[in-house]
C-alpha cells in the first residue's frame, strides 16, 4: 500500500511511525479529527438508543460492520449515503444530517510520505495511474484492501489496520464524487491474476474492478501477459494534472514516496505513459478479460 505495503496506496495507510520531512520536521500519523470523533460518537448513542447492534445499522445502511465501526470510532468520513440512511435508522431526529455539516477529513491512516500527493489528487483535473504490482487502491474491493493490509510486515493493530481501511474506502469515495475528472488506470495482467481468499473473493473484486470503472469518466487499460517489454517496468507511477495546468507525478517504494515536479521527469514520465497506454488493450477489452478472468472462477 497504499508489494503489499508497498501497493503504491498501501502508502496511504501505510505506517504509523513517524518520518523526516525534507524541512527537517517529524511528521507523525494524526489522529481522527475532533468532528469525526464527535459524528461518531453520537451515530453510537443513536444506535444503541434504537437498540441496533452494528451489525444490524450495518444491513439496513448497506455498509459492512467495519465501516460502521470505523463510523463510530471516528477513523472514517461517511458519504453522503451512509449519513442519510443511519439518520433514518435511527428515528430521524435530525442530528446526523446536521452533524454532517461540520464533519472536516482529517489525514488518519495516510503514511506520511503520501500525505501531499492525496491532497493533490483531491484537486486534480485529471489523474493518471500504472500498476504492476497490486490493483490500484481507487480500484480496490474492501475486501481486497484488507487482505492487502493484513499480509503487512510488520503486523498492524487491529486499530492501525481498521484506520488503514477506511483512509483507502475514504479516498475512492473521490471517484463517485468528481464525475467530470478524468480517471485513467493502466494495470498489469497478471496483477487481477493474483489470488487472495477464495474464488468468492476473487469474483468480487473484480465485479468492484468493473463497477468502478465503468462511468465514461473512468478508463481502465489492461497489459496483457503477452505484451513483452514496455517503458514503464520502472515500477508503478501516478501523473496529475492540477487546476493550474501544472503536471505532477508521484513514484513509490519500499516504505518511501516521491513527489515529482521537474518539469523534464515529469515529460518523461507522461510520455512512457501515453507509450504504454497504445500497447495495452482498449478499455472495452479490457473488460472482457476481466470478465472471461471471473468467468475462470
Amino acid at each position: 500500500m497504499d508489494s503489499v505495503e508497498v501497493e503504491t496506496e498501501a502508502v496511504e495507510a501505510a505506517g504509523v511511525g513517524a518520518r523526516m520531512s525534507p524541512a527537517g520536521e517529524w511528521e507523525r500519523e494524526p489522529h481522527p479529527s475532533d468532528s469525526l470523533r464527535t459524528f461518531g460518537a453520537v451515530v453510537q448513542a443513536l444506535r444503541e438508543h434504537a437498540g441496533l447492534s452494528r451489525e444490524e445499522l450495518a444491513a439496513i445502511v448497506q455498509y459492512s460492520k467495519h465501516t460502521v465501526e470505523s463510523v463510530e470510532l471516528g477513523r472514517r468520513m461517511p458519504d453522503e449515503s451512509f449519513v442519510e440512511r443511519a439518520e433514518e435508522a435511527t428515528g430521524n431526529t435530525g442530528a446526523l444530517r446536521r452533524a454532517a455539516r461540520h464533519l472536516s477529513r482529517g489525514e488518519v491512516g495516510l503514511a506520511a510520505w503520501f500525505r501531499r500527493w492525496a491532497r493533490l489528487e483531491r484537486e486534480a483535473v485529471s489523474l493518471c495511474t500504472y500498476e504492476c504490482r497490486l490493483v490500484p487502491g481507487l480500484l480496490q474491493s474492501e475486501a481486497y484492501a484488507r487482505a492487502v493490509f493484513q499480509g503487512t510486515i510488520p503486523l498492524r493493530t487491529d486499530e492501525e489496520l481498521e484506520a488503514q481501511l477506511a483512509a483507502r474506502m475514504d479516498r475512492q469515495a473521490m471517484m463517485r464524487e468528481r464525475p467530470k475528472v478524468p480517471f485513467s488506470f493502466i494495470v498489469e495482467e497478471h496483477v487481477f491474476r493474483r489470488r487472495f481468499g477464495g474464488a468468492e473473493a476473487m469474483r468480487g473484486l473484480l465485479d468492484h474492478v468493473l463497477e468502478r470503472t465503468a462511468p465514461r469518466n473512468v478508463m481502465l487499460q489492461v497489459v496483457p501477459l503477452e505484451a513483452g517489454l514496455h517503458p514503464c517496468l520502472d515500477g508503478p507511477v501516478r501523473i496529475l494534472e492540477t487546476p493550474a495546468g501544472q503536471r505532477l507525478g508521484y513514484s513509490e517504494g519500499q516504505k518511501n514516496g516521491r513527489l515529482i515536479s521537474d518539469p523534464k521527469e515529469v515529460s518523461a514520465l507522461c510520455l512512457r505513459y501515453e507509450t504504454l497506454r497504445s500497447q495495452a488493450l482498449n478499455p472495452q477489452e479490457s473488460r472482457d478479460l476481466l470478465e472471461r478472468l471471473r468467468g475462470e472462477l
